[in-house]
């Protein structure tokens, strides 16, 4: 059977419960997080994802270290981020910090790069919100380098230029943590995840079907392009969103008051309106498989589907419910559905592990060990025993071309 992951992201949301007014603390909220996460491998779902944001009334701005507590709690999930904001994080920090995070939890890391919606975020980190876009494409093309090379000289725009500079500790096994793009609506940057071979994940909940078919259909076809497999071969990631009880009324008269008054939604719309319009379904888990089982059609067959479940003030008993209808009624019947008469060429969901013996097969993986340079790997040599001592410089300029210039090799696996 074709493997498909199935998980859940959380925008990390600390809202108001309209049928109680109670509103969680951050440290309340911060703990149903784990309380989620191990809920999710309880269930035998895939992944758990966390967004990232520095303002009320979201909790999650430190998704590394959120992680790695939820990792040390668990053994087999996926852990990734449901947005890492590339825009106004040092890319640096984010090769090391996640690096160190793939250590910790034996690679079950990877990440969802995106711009974040909060325009405010980027002057709080010193950086300008017109130069989101480029931001974007100027601080990933240096992550990309700096998780690939050992020694890294580069220079760009945005950050202070870098020299004989290798990031430590250097991505597990030798094979950096897999990359998904996110976006809700901007084409270059499926166009960025094209070009590096890296997956694409569509938000999925806030739009009609027909906005993420183009952008969809824009990044397998320039994936394709740049040589690195079919449109089918490309990596495709979907959100989603559901609500359920064993009585499809049941669950919408539950669900309304939470809908009504949700932060992004709220007051818009109505409930009927958005679940006709969007992939929301509110209903019976076979109303959800019925709706997610269909998603293929729209976007052809992919590998990852993570479902919003915590948001709008929902009760964490009532999310620890959901999971479970997910894990045990909806899940099941999606993995078998969505693996029938999945082309052969349609490649897994990526794992850490899968990659690793793409690159070495049998044979051992790499295990980084430092030489004695110190650090100086402009006269001393290179920093690591099984490395040429030279310092590699593809990349050092993002000038010209937004892609072409800013790495000049392509990734071995994605």
């Amino acid at each position: 059977m074709s493997q498909m992951q199935f998980g859940i992201f959380t925008v990390s949301d600390i809202t108001r419960d309209p049928t109680t007014g109670e509103t969680p603390s951050e440290g309340q909220r911060i703990k149903d997080a784990v309380a989620i996460a191990k809920q999710v491998e309880d269930v035998g779902l895939d992944v758990f994802a966390i967004g990232e944001h520095h303002n009320p009334p979201f909790f999650s701005s430190s998704p590394t270290t959120t992680l790695a507590y939820i990792g040390a709690q668990t053994a087999r999930i996926i852990l990734s981020t449901a947005t890492t904001l590339i825009t106004t994080n040092d890319p640096v920090k984010v090769a090391e910090d996640y690096a160190m995070l793939q250590h910790l939890t034996g690679g079950r890391v990877d990440l969802v790069m995106g711009r974040g919606n909060t325009g405010p975020v980027y002057p709080w980190f010193g950086q300008d919100i017109r130069q989101g876009l480029p931001l974007a494409i100027e601080n990933y093309a240096l992550l990309h380098q700096l998780w690939r090379d050992d020694v890294v000289d580069w220079e760009g725009k945005f950050r202070t230029a870098l020299q004989g500079f290798t990031s430590t500790p250097r991505p597990l096994d030798g094979v950096p943590p897999f990359v998904w793009h996110g976006s809700i609506r901007t084409p270059e940057i499926a166009e960025q995840a094209a070009y590096y071979g890296d997956g694409f994940f569509a938000n999925n909940i806030f739009w009609p079907k027909e906005h993420y078919q183009r952008l969809i259909a824009l990044y397998r076809q320039r994936f394709a392009h740049y040589g690195h497999g079919t449109p089918q071969q490309a990596i495709v990631g979907l959100g989603g969103q559901a609500f359920m009880a064993k009585n499809s009324q049941d669950a919408v008269t539950q669900f309304r008051p939470y809908f009504d008054n949700a932060p992004v939604y709220g007051h818009g719309p109505s409930l009927e309106e958005f679940s006709e319009l969007t992939p929301l379904t509110v209903g019976s888990p076979q109303q959800v498989i019925d709706r997610y089982a269909a998603m293929r059609d729209y976007y052809g067959d992919y590998q990852r589907q993570l479902f919003l479940v915590d948001h709008a003030g929902l009760p964490l008993k009532t999310v620890l419910e959901q999971i479970e209808l997910l894990g045990t009624e909806v899940v099941p019947v999606l993995r078998k559905e969505l693996a029938e008469n999945r082309p052969a060429e349609v490649p897994d969901a990526p794992t850490h592990a899968a990659r690793v013996r793409a690159i070495y097969g049998d044979g051992p993986a790499r295990e980084a060990r430092p030489t004695s340079a110190g650090g100086n790997n402009m006269t001393v040599g290179g920093p690591y025993q099984d490395t040429p001592a030279v310092a590699v410089k593809s990349g050092q300029s993002v000038s010209g071309s937004a892609f072409g210039a800013a790495a000049t090799r392509k990734e071995a696996v994605r």
